[in-house]
């Protein structure tokens, strides 16, 4: 199984970046997917999810009306578009993967397949 997540980087402030998590190893069309992210020196947030078939989607708070979760599953790749971003959006962004459609949900015990993460750095 793997999860590789791309598309991470340096970006200005109210930039934009789309991230991606191409997957293999597992039938991916049938697991609900999420973005979770961990700040320097602070824990893991969850950011966002989506279900099996892409028509639900669920985001933070912190994220919501800027982030975008899109999936296709002919690709087995999941995207996050992020729009509008903030320093405070500066992390490692993992994808995951879990059977069971799961909001609000970081911790990495709780998913079945944990991607290696890519950075995005928000800073002028």
């Amino acid at each position: 199984v793997q999860l590789v997540e791309s598309g991470g980087g340096l970006v200005q402030p109210g930039g934009s970046l789309r991230l991606s998590c191409a997957t293999s190893g597992f039938t991916f069309s049938s697991y609900a997917m999420s973005w979770v992210r961990q700040a320097p020196g602070k824990g893991l947030e969850w950011v966002s999810s989506i279900n099996s078939g892409g028509g639900i989607t669920s985001y933070a708070d912190s994220v919501k009306g800027r982030f975008t979760f899109s999936r296709d599953n002919a690709k087995n790749t999941v995207y996050l578009q992020m729009n509008s971003l903030k320093p405070e959006d500066t992390a490692v962004y993992y994808c995951a993967a879990v059977r069971t459609f799961k909001v609000a949900v970081a911790a990495e015990y709780e998913y079945d397949y944990w991607g290696e993460g890519t950075l995005i750095t928000v800073s002028s």
